[in-house]
């Protein structure tokens, strides 16, 4: 039943914190930071109890083997881009795993997560990452597994910084995230638009689908607080965030007081006194 994994993500709060380690599977050296021993990666974010851990197939078994019955539920990462880095490669793609839905059972996933990338004049990019969602989406539904599609726009990778880059114009994320909506996603994840307090309107645009607001690139303390604070205010009933959290000095600590502002509407200053 989709409804029991559901329940697994969002609790009796109806919010989810899901941290994201699942950048290995992109390919790109500077992703690795903070987790380059998976193990110890996995384990420290899992002993701070988020909701969710995302992970790729390959490394989703070191949190499934963690006893008891506290540890994060799964969402598993199925598909595999290229598109990131700078210079970009000559030939771009994005490609689903084998039996995705599948693997995730397997795996005793409580959701899958699949891109819907909108880079700039790569519409080739774009057609196969909505092909990827068409061939996930009725397993999911036949298999009772939740799918959450990942709208992201993104900048040219030309510009500095290269891949990776936010596009915070919210008239590009709005059609995004409604495309993936009417490709049937149970879940969003989407980015967090140029001026947090418009996200409303990403949150209407979603139709009653729950969004999950991702978190770009790392940033001070005070700001990734700040903003995860206005956004669950918006309407977000959560976060994904991966580096804010695995490059943090304190992963735990940031786990933390992420999970008291998601959850039990924390103040950003008793947030800030968690980490350590």
């Amino acid at each position: 039943m989709k409804a029991a994994r559901m329940n697994r993500l969002f609790g009796t709060s109806g919010k989810c914190f899901d941290v994201a380690i699942d950048h290995g599977m992109f390919n790109d050296r500077g992703f690795l930071g903070g987790i380059e021993d998976m193990h110890s990666a996995i384990h420290t974010v899992a002993e701070a109890a988020p909701d969710a851990i995302q992970l790729p197939p390959g490394t989703a078994p070191i949190l499934q083997a963690i006893p008891g019955k506290t540890r994060p539920a799964l969402v598993l990462r199925t598909d595999i881009a290229n598109v990131y880095g700078n210079p970009l490669p000559r030939s771009l793609f994005s490609e689903v795993i084998a039996d995705p839905v599948e693997q995730g059972l397997a795996l005793d996933a409580a959701c899958v997560v699949v891109n819907l990338l909108m880079l700039p004049d790569q519409p080739e990019v774009h057609a196969a990452c909505i092909q990827n969602i068409n061939r996930i989406k009725r397993a999911c539904d036949l298999s009772g597994m939740p799918l959450m599609v990942e709208p992201l726009v993104m900048q040219d990778n030309a510009k500095a910084g290269g891949g990776y880059m936010v596009d915070g114009d919210i008239d590009k994320i709005l059609p995004l995230v409604r495309q993936a909506v009417e490709l049937g996603a149970d879940i969003i994840k989407a980015d967090p638009c140029d001026d947090p307090e418009e996200y409303h309107r990403v949150i209407e645009i979603a139709q009653g689908v729950p969004v999950l607001v991702r978190g770009g690139g790392k940033v001070s303390d005070a700001e990734i607080l700040n903003r995860t604070k206005v956004l669950m205010e918006q309407g977000a009933k959560g976060i994904v965030y991966g580096r804010n959290v695995i490059q943090h000095d304190s992963p735990a600590g940031m786990t933390k007081a992420l999970m008291a502002i998601v959850h039990d509407s924390a103040s950003v200053d008793d947030a800030l006194a968690m980490i350590s």
